[in-house]
């Protein structure tokens, strides 16, 4: 478990440099065994809230707990030890260049005080874990983007922690060697059980990955929840946005191209509403026709697992004008469906 209570996090004026806040009124928990996404512009707050998990930074203000210890209160020796039951994967890697994998992940044990037999049976099973065993003896300079995040997960769950920081860890990879890093860990949380506080700009990898996600915007918690319940109801802009980056507009450009601002005489309302479940569409298309007595066109449909559900998105044809349609919106209002008009079509 990680719990924020009430915290804040400043930054002095420095050089010439006016102070930041860098946050403010940040209360939540992470579950133990949780993947919970982080997800912010740049500057909205994110790298300072991943220092103060694993106490490289002090809030300003209220306490960051860690397993029942109030991270934010220890220092010296108390502190070192209570980080390394918080691993950390990097953007950049971060690992020796003057030393092989397997000594690169053997780097925390040798300082913890490890003997070198027990050493080497770790680095041992940890290498078969991150699927990296015939690297052992290579260098980072030998090494691909991938196998190098390999190495650095392998390093970060070297002594065994509760908690995995991943810290923008797939934003220097193409993206399906990000599939491949992302379904790793993916299977590190379900094997091991590690907590996963996942810190990113991308949209795509907490719907790849996560199931809970918190949405930073100017050091404020904007939004948070389960991820399926975010996609399909996005409330605040900064996490609309996020959305459209991922999902696009979902609309075909021959139906892009015939959109109109204004309702067209004996055309059709074009709405588009967010669905959960596999057959969650033709539900929704079916009830309208039966409930409403309308036929309802499904102009486009859409379907993704997002946090181990499903989540949908329709395009939808409303004949009849300003009447039917406020018919349909009221509908879908009544059993919570989340909709955006699109425009007008004839």
């Amino acid at each position: 478990m990680v719990r924020f209570e009430g915290v804040a996090k400043a930054y002095p004026a420095y050089r010439g440099k006016p102070s930041v806040q860098a946050l403010q009124d940040i209360d939540f928990a992470i579950p133990r065994g949780s993947i919970t996404g982080v997800i912010g512009r740049s500057g909205a707050g994110k790298s300072s809230l991943v220092r103060l998990i694993n106490g490289l930074e002090k809030p300003t203000a209220g306490r960051v707990v860690v397993d029942g210890r109030n991270i934010s209160a220890l220092s010296g020796r108390e502190l070192r030890l209570a980080q390394r039951s918080i691993g950390m994967i990097f953007q950049h890697f971060n690992l020796l260049s003057s030393r092989t994998a397997a000594d690169n992940i053997a780097l925390p044990l040798e300082i913890a005080g490890w003997s070198k037999t027990d050493v080497a049976v770790r680095v041992s099973e940890l290498l078969e874990l991150v699927g990296i065993t015939d690297k052992f003896d290579r260098y980072p300079s030998e090494l691909s983007g991938g196998q190098k995040q390999r190495v650095g997960i392998a390093r970060a769950l070297a002594t065994r922690p509760d908690v995995l920081l991943s810290d923008e860890a797939t934003s220097a990879l193409d993206p399906q060697t990000t599939r491949s890093i992302l379904d790793l860990l993916a299977s590190i949380n379900r094997e091991l059980g590690v907590t996963i506080v996942l810190i990113t700009h991308e949209m795509s990898v907490v719907r790849q990955l996560a199931r809970e996600v918190v949405v930073i915007d100017a050091g404020h918690i904007v939004e948070r929840g389960h991820v399926a319940d975010i996609f399909t109801h996005p409330k605040h802009p900064i996490t609309q946005s996020f959305l459209a980056e991922v999902l696009g507009d979902g609309i075909a450009v021959s139906l892009a191209s015939r959109l109109k601002e204004q309702p067209v005489p004996g055309g059709q309302s074009v709405l588009r509403v967010q669905v959960r479940g596999t057959d969650a569409g033709d539900t929704v298309v079916s009830r309208i026709a039966r409930e409403l007595s309308l036929d309802v066109a499904l102009l486009a449909a859409r379907v993704d697992e997002i946090g181990r559900q499903h989540v949908g998105s329709l395009t939808l044809g409303v004949p009849g004008g300003e009447t039917t349609e406020r018919q349909v919106l009221s509908w879908l209002s009544q059993y919570q469906f989340s909709v955006e008009r699109l425009g007008y079509v004839a």
